[in-house]
């Protein structure tokens, strides 16, 4: 290019890349035809006279989140940088709660039913929420030990409701029983049979994900040895919402789903969005049998996680689009 081609290409490359105007409106104002725009700023981009820079806030990681959203077939994938000092063994990364807050003022619209399960990550998502359209607030688990109740996802959803200024629906019950006849007992009251009224009506909902073992899954640390042995030699890998999986994505242990207050599985497929949230080398392979198993739609997590999960054996048909249920039932 010579001088009058190097002043014409950077007049219209800053009409077209910072002025926003279109080839046509270009073309008029210069005189020459759309294509002859075309090729001067494909040329300005072939002689480096304009770089195109896509920059996302360091903490996120735009290259894996696109590789993990498409592996899934996840509607949305955000995977976050590690802490550099983080320990294998450690627990979620509290800035998941962070990013996922920040994806739920995106996802979630005026007039929508916010679902939230019991989960540390979901109770420091909460914290961390700033913004929220209006919207209907609802309680899908009970909680971990009723004692804990007003710091765990009772007070999740109590925060929620207040960013959001929409009504709360709690619940306030532990999330496993002793046995079956207790918790349909429970499920009769009035306070918890509101709460799962809306369960049908949840448009987003957020959850947390559990590898099978303790401190770090809420229904492993709540049974005895007896049971938990006897979980895990039908294969449990994962836990979510009270719900075990398989490492294929298939749920076992369906019996104890009728001790738990939880949202069932069939109505949590067909939450239109379900974000879940985890992050971390203990979780990875959880989290990969909680996405087979086709009942999630998003998901936050962190760069340990993501590069277990891109190079696992490969997921099959992609379970998170499909959201079909492993089981075929």
């Amino acid at each position: 290019m010579g001088p009058a081609e190097l002043v014409q290409a950077a007049a219209m490359a800053r009409r077209f890349y910072l002025e926003g105007k279109s080839k046509i409106q270009i073309a008029e104002e210069f005189g020459v035809s759309r294509f002859k725009v075309a090729r001067v700023l494909e040329s300005a981009l072939e002689r480096d006279l304009v770089r195109i820079e896509i920059r996302v806030p360091a903490e996120l990681d735009a290259e894996r989140s696109d590789a993990l959203r498409s592996r899934y077939g996840l509607r949305h994938a955000v995977v976050v940088e590690s802490p550099a000092d983080a320990a294998e063994d450690a627990p979620d990364p509290e800035n998941l709660g962070e990013v996922a807050a920040d994806l739920l003022g995106e996802l979630v619209h005026e007039g929508d039913v916010l679902g939230l399960a019991w989960g540390r990550s979901t109770i420091h998502m909460a914290a961390a929420l700033h913004r929220l359209p209006p919207c209907t607030v609802v309680q899908l688990t009970g909680v971990y030990d009723a004692g804990t109740a007003e710091r765990g996802s009772v007070e999740a959803v109590r925060r929620a409701a207040q960013v959001s200024g929409g009504e709360a629906h709690p619940i306030y019950a532990p999330m496993l029983l002793p046995d079956s006849a207790t918790a349909a007992a429970l499920r009769g009251q009035t306070g918890i049979a509101r709460a799962f009224e809306y369960f049908d009506k949840v448009t987003v909902a957020a959850v947390s994900i559990g590898s099978w073992e303790p401190g770090i899954s809420t229904v492993y640390d709540m049974l005895d040895e007896e049971e938990r042995a006897h979980y895990a030699s039908l294969g449990a890998a994962a836990e979510m919402s009270a719900h075990l999986f398989a490492a294929d994505g298939r749920r076992i242990g369906r019996d104890l789903g009728e001790r738990c207050i939880t949202v069932e599985a069939d109505r949590l497929r067909r939450i239109p969005e379900v974000v879940a949230i985890a992050g971390g080398q203990r979780k990875a392979a959880a989290i990969g049998a909680v996405l087979r198993s086709g009942l999630v739609t998003s998901l936050v997590t962190d760069t340990a996680a993501a590069d277990y999960l891109l190079t696992e054996t490969g997921p099959g048909p992609r379970p998170a689009l499909e959201r079909a249920d492993p089981d075929g039932s």
